[in-house]
């Protein structure tokens, strides 16, 4: 592709996007809703076709819209899947990309969990209680055990009943994973670990149980803070800590 239609079709593609953002937005193009036809749309936009059908077919890629023969271009509600692939790449090279991403969790899970103290359902706490009983079974097994921590924590954000804060959860997911999945390794280091982590889950969870926001925040806060505590101590070559908490 010369440098010429390389920028058209850029051009092409923000112009395409930037119609589907504006129309999904205010309400007028609704997932399910079809295109008009490329020559239309081109004509419309003030550019090349191949310039609107390379667009398309980029956005096809993001799941936002599918091209189906003898019917046209529709609009699709996108895979959050598609989302955390984006941003798993897209940070992958980063230095020090998981401590970023702890933070950014956080600030989601902190304000999940008030919501989900109000919001949740019986099969929330249904949902909840599996994930804990999972998090005790599976203490001595870093991988399963990361998992069944990682669960928690999501079960945690579902219960908020809150799709934005629930997609962007869900975005950082394989790297939220990876981070539970390396902290559990930290129980072989020290021991007092394993109460720390059954314990302080019981908290959150008996505090959104109780529907207590904020009992269910402070919880939170410190279960984060200890786990900090004692991935401090691993990376500066320190033994077993004197007290133990929450992760």
């Amino acid at each position: 592709m010369d440098i010429t239609r390389a920028a058209e079709g850029a051009k092409g593609f923000e112009k395409v996007f930037t119609l589907l953002r504006e129309r999904l937005l205010d309400g007028s193009l609704k997932p399910g809703d079809r295109l008009v036809p490329e020559r239309e749309l081109a004509a419309q936009l003030g550019v090349s076709r191949p310039a609107v059908r390379e667009a398309l077919r980029a956005l096809t890629m993001l799941g936002v819209v599918e091209i189906i023969d003898r019917i046209g271009t529709v609009v699709r509600r996108p895979d959050v899947s598609m989302l955390g692939y984006f941003f798993a790449f897209a940070l992958a090279q980063q230095a020090d990309v998981i401590d970023d991403v702890i933070e950014a969790r956080i600030a989601i899970e902190c304000q999940a969990v008030r919501l989900a103290a109000e919001r949740a359902t019986i099969a929330d706490f249904e949902r909840l209680q599996q994930a804990l009983t999972r998090i005790a079974a599976t203490i001595d097994d870093p991988e399963a055990g990361g998992m069944a921590d990682f669960d928690f924590h999501a079960a945690v954000v579902q219960a908020a009943h809150s799709e934005t804060l629930s997609v962007l959860h869900a975005s950082m997911g394989a790297l939220l994973a990876r981070s539970h999945r390396t902290r559990r390794d930290l129980v072989q280091v020290f021991g007092s670990m394993k109460s720390y982590l059954i314990d302080d889950h019981r908290r959150v969870f008996d505090a959104i149980v109780a529907r207590d926001p904020e009992r269910a925040d402070i919880a939170l806060r410190r279960h984060f803070a200890i786990g900090d505590d004692y991935r401090r101590r691993a990376a500066t070559g320190q033994v077993e800590p004197q007290k133990a908490g929450g992760e």
